[in-house]
């Protein structure tokens, strides 16, 4: 059983489906996307695994605190976590504040360290063991300075990444799994998006159904903990000078 966070659309919900597909029941997490989550329970379903749905916004502690004994009252039992679910709002040094910032830490960093936490006790109770996959970003390894608060929170998560492999070891792992240019968005064009995928050593970046099956690899290899797949194609080692969606 695993719990997939902002699993209604987009990345979230190929890796979802790419979870059903490998037989993992799937709780699918959302926060606004009820029926896009409702669509994703669905087709998991229709792949043979039991599926949920569960709303939390990630930003409230209280709400994510709730999420696993949730998932468990509904499916009783967890055997992982699989944090997709991330604010991606712009600011730069110049537009920095300490409101943008916190959002960032309580969705993209805070949030996963909670859920961690929880699966660990769970795993515990249960003396069972499980695996936390945390998605991250190559621009850590290829930092510029858009998107600030963005890139601080998920550099937090990175190193929380090592922290927690130990802290909760051995019951549960932790791997991260870093994309690059996967989906396109309303700050590019498709012709611009298709430009960007192909600027990699590889000649393309990540699609959802690689990051998808990078995750899926990162749960089931129980020798993995605290260390990141980087899956882009070779992006983080070029320099980029801005962000993708600004370039």
């Amino acid at each position: 059983m695993v719990l997939v966070t902002g699993a209604g659309k987009r990345l979230g919900r190929q890796i979802a489906l790419a979870c059903a597909a490998a037989g993992y029941a799937v709780a699918v997490h959302y926060r606004a996307s009820a029926a896009e989550a409702a669509q994703t329970v669905t087709d998991c379903a229709a792949l043979g695994v039991p599926a949920w749905a569960f709303g939390a916004d990630l930003a409230d502690e209280a709400q994510v605190r709730a999420l696993v004994p949730a998932v468990l009252a509904q499916a009783g039992r967890l055997d992982a976590v699989v944090n997709s679910a991330s604010l991606f709002e712009h600011d730069a040094a110049d537009s920095f504040g300490f409101a943008a910032m916190e959002r960032h830490l309580r969705s993209n960093t805070g949030a996963p360290i909670v859920l961690a936490q929880a699966l660990h006790q769970h795993l515990l109770a249960r003396e069972g063991q499980g695996a936390v996959v945390n998605l991250l970003d190559q621009k850590l390894w290829n930092l510029n300075p858009d998107f600030m608060s963005y890139t601080l929170s998920k550099a937090a998560l990175h190193a929380a990444n090592d922290m927690l492999a130990l802290a909760l070891a051995p019951r549960v792992r932790v791997v991260g799994v870093a994309p690059g240019l996967t989906l396109t968005s309303h700050m590019l064009s498709d012709d611009k998006f298709a430009e960007l995928h192909r600027q990699s050593p590889l000649g393309r970046s990540s699609t959802p159904e690689d990051v998808a099956a990078a995750v899926v690899f990162a749960l089931t290899n129980r020798s993995m903990t605290g260390t990141t797949l980087l899956v882009d194609g070779g992006q983080h080692l070029m320099r980029f000078e801005r962000d993708f969606s600004l370039m």
